[in-house]
């Protein structure tokens, strides 16, 4: 095997477990009956996602998803 090959493999296990603790970081989509009687989606959050740290954390996700799928191809490859 070679050491770039080791290197990508490594870069996939790290970035793999980033994006399982980023996930779980994550607050849960699902706010229910009481979220939609009140409101909740025209709040100073919900207009203000990308700037919070909730909208941050999407973004690395997003990130981290396409790193994952471009290692994942890589390491595919007979090199």
């Amino acid at each position: 095997m070679s050491v770039l090959k080791i290197l990508v493999a490594v870069l996939f296990v790290l970035v793999s477990i980033a994006i399982t603790v980023i996930v779980l970081m994550q607050e849960s989509k699902s706010a229910g009956l009481s979220g939609a009687i009140s409101g909740a989606a025209d709040s100073y959050w919900g207009k203000n996602k990308g700037r919070s740290m909730e909208g941050k954390l999407e973004k690395i996700t997003k990130i981290l998803a396409v790193a994952f799928f471009v290692f994942a191809i890589i390491l595919n490859l007979n090199f």
